[in-house]
């Protein structure tokens, strides 16, 4: 059963480790969700009047280890729960700040599976840091959130639900039930659609004079009187309304599912502090810059951004037009080359998607692609051309049992190294052996 309070007590015992800490390495993940936790641990360890630095890594394993000897200070933010074998190896004081499946150890660690709760479903990473250090500054609330939209922990229950709650109570977020593609807040209405990827919207996606067209037969105006672009927070009601209702009969017509359909509209969650009308004012557009900074090999500008420094937050609108270009063109690869494999979905990405995004894409095919029946598998290679694995689920299927993380790392064994969660997991894989590792896995699911 699911102990709040022991898990509320672990991060109070989390915090006073740190406290003592006097100039700590913190290392993130650097996803995401990862530099939201990595951004809010720095955040706090400022308001603390702490100096530290931040080392963000891609991959966590006996090689990142080694790098780390010789530091006697360490805060492991959405990485160490999954690798314990590796950081037990240390000689330093460490501190865990984890959401991955993971056990207890002789290193303390804060993670809610610990404490009966999902760290897949209810509580991210970041999500995590903001119960440590939630008594430092209140504010931390919004990179949760960010931390729990990245990781696609939507709708928000469980430890998150609190977590949003708190955040309401202390007027850092405001909760509204409206459309949640991202451009809501920060794109005028025709960029809004072109450039919308998750999900990919057939026919609209990339074509500017398609989504002109769109909004011209529902009758809403694209410019304001004075000619300036208008974006969707700006419209009236009855206008949103009328979107959203033709967005949906519109990707009805052209095949989406009904999930995909359905998930057009939910909460979303406004950051009343932030400039309004900005990326950095809605979680969902938040997370997204984040995401754009660390797969495109920038993580320390996405650290930036959550520490609020102006010229971070520049850079990052950059990478994220970057990004959503990017994004564009694997989802029409992908849509394209996605086959079934029976057990699975399976997507071979090696040499035309970057492995930066590869998981993101194999995710945003669920929309518009594949059925919702069975996972997904899709490959692409890294930089040092080794085959990258990401696994994406729908959140029926683990509830029926499929659990990815455990899946990868026993398909894994002998040929190479996998985990993470039940409904999005990663591995690599030794070049050579890939027809095993998917014979292995059809066996597995």
């Amino acid at each position: 059963m699911p102990d709040l309070g022991k898990f509320l007590k672990r991060c109070d015992e989390v915090r006073a480790k740190i406290e003592l800490m006097e100039s700590p390495l913190i290392v993130n993940h650097y996803d995401a969700d990862g530099l939201a936790a990595g951004g809010l641990v720095a955040k706090a360890l400022r308001k603390m009047g702490k100096k530290f630095e931040v080392l963000t890594t891609r991959k966590f394993g006996e090689e990142e280890i080694q790098k780390l000897k010789g530091r006697r200070e360490i805060i492991l933010a959405d990485l160490g729960g999954g690798q314990l074998d590796f950081v037990e190896k240390l000689d330093a004081n460490i501190a865990i700040i984890d959401h991955h499946q993971t056990r207890e150890s002789k290193i303390l660690q804060t993670n809610p599976h610990l404490f009966g709760f999902d760290g897949g479903s209810e509580l991210s990473a970041a999500g995590c840091a903001y119960f440590v250090f939630r008594e430092v500054d209140p504010s931390l609330v919004k990179l949760g959130i960010v931390g729990a939209m990245a990781d696609m922990q939507f709708p928000l229950i469980g430890l998150n639900r609190r977590m949003l709650e708190e955040g309401v109570k202390n007027g850092h977020v405001v909760v509204s039930k409206d459309l949640t593609l991202f451009g809501r807040v920060s794109r005028p209405l025709v960029w809004f659609l072109q450039y919308c990827t998750e999900p990919y919207l057939p026919g609209l996606t990339g074509r500017q004079a398609h989504c002109a067209q769109f909004f011209e037969e529902l009758g809403i105006e694209v410019k304001d009187a004075e000619g300036k672009w208008r974006k969707y927070y700006e419209l009236p009601r009855e206008e949103k309304v009328k979107a959203v209702s033709g967005l949906a009969a519109y990707l009805y017509s052209k095949g989406v599912d009904e999930p995909a359909i359905r998930s057009l509209v939910g909460e979303t969650y406004n950051f009343p502090d932030e400039v309004q009308g900005t990326e950095l004012s809605d979680a969902n557009e938040f997370s997204t810059v984040l995401n754009a900074c660390g797969r495109h090999d920038k993580p320390e500008v996405g650290v930036g951004v959550c520490l609020g420094d102006a010229a971070a937050v520049q850079e990052a609108q950059s990478l994220l037009l970057l990004h959503r270009r990017q994004l564009r063109a694997a989802v029409e690869f992908a849509s394209e080359a996605v086959e079934d494999f029976g057990a699975f979905h399976f997507l071979d990405g090696r040499s035309v998607i970057d492995d930066g995004i590869i998981g993101v894409v194999a995710g945003m095919l669920y929309s518009s692609a594949i059925s919702r029946d069975k996972p997904i598998l899709a490959l692409a290679l890294n930089e040092e051309k080794q085959v990258k694995v990401s696994g994406r689920a729908t959140k029926k299927l683990c509830e029926n049992g499929v659990n990815l993380g455990k899946m990868l790392s026993k398909a894994t064994e002998g040929i190479g190294a996998g985990g993470g969660h039940n409904i999005a997991a990663g591995a690599q894989v030794e070049p050579g052996r890939v027809n095993e590792f998917l014979l292995r896995a059809g066996s597995l699911i």
